[in-house]
């Protein structure tokens, strides 16, 4: 297990695998990043920046993915219904616009958001951007925090 640890930890490799941890965590699927960037950084310390930076561009990348899906679904849905639908319970989040997928960060309802916001047909790179920084933010908040509280935990 070490080895195998030790390989992935390889900018070669454990930047790739970081990658598409962190892309299908931003799908509707459940699985999470963090875990697989702090395991990266805990190995090799000097992947710090490029980690935090494929992290978010892959979590980016799951959640426009994600955008995408929402609108398809949107389109199949209005094309079955044979009218234009809407949802009542979101149109607070038509009122914020692509500013919400600013939240797209969060657990459980930032994926589901991303989607939503595909579904009311949200301008898609406003809120590509704004996933983006959602995601750069909290990568870099919970990154920089597990690595200078993890020491003082082990203790």
């Amino acid at each position: 297990m070490q080895s195998l640890l030790a390989l992935l930890a390889l900018p070669q490799w454990g930047l790739g695998t970081l990658f598409v941890v962190a892309l299908v965590s931003a799908t509707l699927l459940p699985l999470g990043s963090e875990p697989a960037l702090f395991g990266l950084l805990q190995l090799n310390p000097g992947l710090f920046w490029p980690a935090i930076l494929v992290a978010t561009a892959g979590n980016t990348l799951g959640g426009a993915i994600t955008w995408w899906m929402g609108l398809g679904t949107h389109q199949v849905v209005d094309r079955a219904a044979g009218h234009p639908t809407e949802l009542r319970a979101l149109t607070w989040l038509r009122r914020f616009g692509a500013r919400a997928c600013l939240l797209s960060w969060l657990p459980i309802v930032g994926d589901p958001l991303c989607a939503v916001a595909g579904w009311l047909r949200l301008p898609f790179w406003p809120c590509v951007a704004y996933m983006a920084l959602g995601k750069f933010l909290r990568y870099l908040l919970m990154t920089t925090a597990l690595i200078y509280l993890w020491p003082l935990l082990q203790n």
